[in-house]
Formats: C-alpha cells, sequence, structure tokens
C-alpha cells in the first residue's frame, strides 16, 4: 500500500466476502520443494536455510520516498524486535529508481542488524496491465546481482498490490509469464504474490493461487494478503481468508495490515492471533511518513525515536512482534554455512 493517495483506494465497491469452499489440495503439483541455497516451501511453510520453520514478523518500511533515512529507520526497525522488513522500492516507472548499488547498500545494511529483506516494487500498485508487472519482474532481473547468493536472507516481493480489479484470470495469467521469466534469469530467492483488489481480494488465490505456483519451476512461491477493512475487517473474514488460502497447500502470508482504514475498521487483534495460532506471518503498514489522511498508519514518530499508538499493539502488545518473533536461523546457528549454489 502507498503513501498518500495510494492509500485512498480507488475500490469503493460494496462487496461482502461470501467465500466459497474450495477443493483442499494437500499436495500441490510441486509443493515440496527441495533446498535451494536458502528459504524453500514445503507444503504450507516456508523453512529457512537450516530448515526450520520460519514465520514472518516485521514491519513495512517506505525506504524509496525516504531514501536519506535508511540508515537511520532500519536500526530502529531491528530494535523493536522484528525478524523481517519489507522494503518499498521503484523501479523508475512512477518514483526515481532504486539503482543496484541501492539496493545492495539496503541488503548489507539489514545483514548488519539481522533482519531478513523482502523487497517490492511499488510502481505497478493498482495497475491491471501485465506490461506494468513485467516492468517489475525485469527490474528484479536487471538487479540479480544483489538477489543470487542471498536467497537466505533476501525475499522478492514481484509487485506491489499489481492487479487491482477484483478478478482472478488476468492476475493469474500475468503471474504465470513473469515468475518463469524470473527463474529463467537465475532468481531463485522465495518469490511472494499479492493477492489481487490492491491485495484485498483473496478468491484469486482460492481460485487461481495453484496455477500461478505452478508455474514457478522451482515451487518456491508464497502468496500475500493485505488485511485492511475488505480483507481484515473482522474475525470471520481474516479467519476465513487464512484457512481458504492455506487449503490449497501453499504458505500466505498477510504483508500489509492496519487497524483501520479508510472505508473501515480493521481486526488487527485478531489477524495477529490467528497468524500466530496458524503459523502465518505478517508485515504491519508502515514504520512512518504515511498521509493523506492515513497517518494513523505511523508505527514509529519518523525514522527513530518514539512508537505510536499503532507501533505499541504492533511490538509490545499481545502477540506483537517482542513475543512472537523469532529471527531467521541463519543468524543463530553456530557455524552456518550457505547451502551451495547448485
Amino acid at each position: 500500500m502507498p503513501i498518500g493517495c495510494w492509500l485512498r483506494k480507488a475500490v469503493l465497491l460494496t462487496l461482502s466476502f461470501m467465500l466459497v469452499s474450495v477443493a483442499y489440495s494437500p499436495h500441490p503439483a510441486s509443493a515440496n520443494a527441495s533446498p535451494v541455497q536458502g528459504f524453500y516451501v514445503n507444503g504450507t511453510n516456508l523453512l529457512d536455510a537450516t530448515g526450520a520453520p520460519f514465520v514472518m514478523r516485521g514491519i513495512n518500511h517506505a525506504h524509496t520516498w525516504f531514501k536519506n533515512d535508511l540508515e537511520t529507520a532500519i536500526p530502529a526497525i531491528a530494535a523493536t524486535g522484528s525478524n523481517t522488513v519489507r522494503v518499498v522500492l521503484s523501479n523508475g516507472s512512477r518514483w526515481t529508481a532504486d539503482s543496484l548499488a541501492d539496493v545492495e547498500r539496503i541488503l548489507a545494511l539489514c545483514d548488519q542488524y539481522q533482519l531478513t529483506v523482502m523487497l517490492e516494487v511499488h510502481d505497478a500498485t493498482g495497475s491491471d496491465s501485465i506490461a506494468e508487472l513485467k516492468k517489475a519482474s525485469d527490474y528484479f532481473i536487471s538487479i540479480k546481482q544483489a538477489l543470487i547468493g542471498k536467497e537466505d536472507r533476501v525475499i522478492v516481493n514481484i509487485a506491489n498490490e499489481w492487479y487491482g480489479s477484483w478478478g482472478t484470470d488476468v492476475w493469474a495469467a500475468g503471474y504465470q509469464q513473469v515468475i518463469p521469466e524470473l527463474r529463467q534469469a537465475g532468481i531463485r530467492n522465495t518469490l511472494v504474490v499479492d493477492t489481487a483488489g490492491w491485495g484485498q481480494y483473496p478468491t484469486a488465490i482460492f481460485d487461481k493461487g495453484l496455477d500461478v505456483f505452478n508455474s514457478d519451476p522451482l515451487a518456491n512461491t508464497i502468496f500475500s494478503i493485505h488485511m485492511y477493512e475488505y480483507a481484515g475487517g473482522n474475525a470471520a473474514t481474516v479467519k476465513n481468508n487464512i484457512d481458504q488460502a492455506l487449503a490449497i497447500g501453499v504458505p500466505v502470508i498477510v504483508g500489509e495490515f492496519g487497524f483501520q482504514h479508510t472505508s473501515g475498521d480493521v481486526d488487527e487483534a485478531t489477524i495477529m492471533s490467528y497468524a500466530q495460532q496458524k503459523g502465518v506471518g505478517w508485515l504491519a503498514w508502515s514504520w512512518y511518513g504515511n498521509g493523506g489522511g492515513v497517518e494513523y498508519l505511523d508505527l514509529n514518530n519518523g525514522p527513530a525515536g518514539a512508537l505510536t499508538g499503532w507501533g505499541q499493539t504492533v511490538v509490545n502488545g499481545p502477540n506483537g512482534t517482542q513475543q512472537t518473533s523469532v529471527l531467521n536461523r541463519i543468524y543463530t546457528t553456530p557455524g552456518y554455512q550457505p547451502v551451495p549454489a547448485t
């Protein structure tokens, strides 16, 4: 979810999530990937390079709009106990592009502070154009030098909230096109695919997620729901969305969530508690810098300093990062050595 006006969703449809049952598929065609240098999918679990389940607990950071704050923000995010930071990047389509050198700097600093990094391209947010999705994918191919060899600590979220429409077919077709291209380019990192409808239409995962997953020759793709007023407005919706996404037999995370949003309340307590119960990762939106009437989504008062009330919930509340976050075990396993590339 972008800062400012992007947070004012174009989606004003009166929708109620009358979720249909989907056939349970405990064994997707290629759901149990072999370890490949780093993170890998095994059923509904994401495993780290040591073979331990990795459950994301962390924060979104809008880096591309606040590039000069990196050295202040990352240590402060690490101090929250987070094990993951989702970093907003630009491919240059809408904002100033983050160069290969910029990305290498981000990754080095996060590694210093033992933060697993999820990189995402924000420029295609809300777009229905496969060409825009391909630009995001091509950006990652252009910076693959920063990704290759870091599969144990860097995850690639191909495009933030691509496909704004509440539909499935084009969403699936787009990702079925770009995922093989990323793999053919030599990128072996775990991939994250945001669901359709600005990240709030998880029916796309229920209906077509397995088709998207099976387009990955490494079987190393997971899905993300952004839980705001539509996908996370009440306890029943939260639980149903998580359960039905997991029912396809592939991992899901809550890649963004707040405690309220433009068109209604969000049940953040259930998101955090049910994710803990189900072993589902989550990443709260966002560290600081929100505008356009959603300043209340700031977790912190600036790149460092005091947490806001929302930040206190995410960091120190029940099921917050301080209680539930476990570091990527590559940082805590004595003598850990990355698995050689194959």
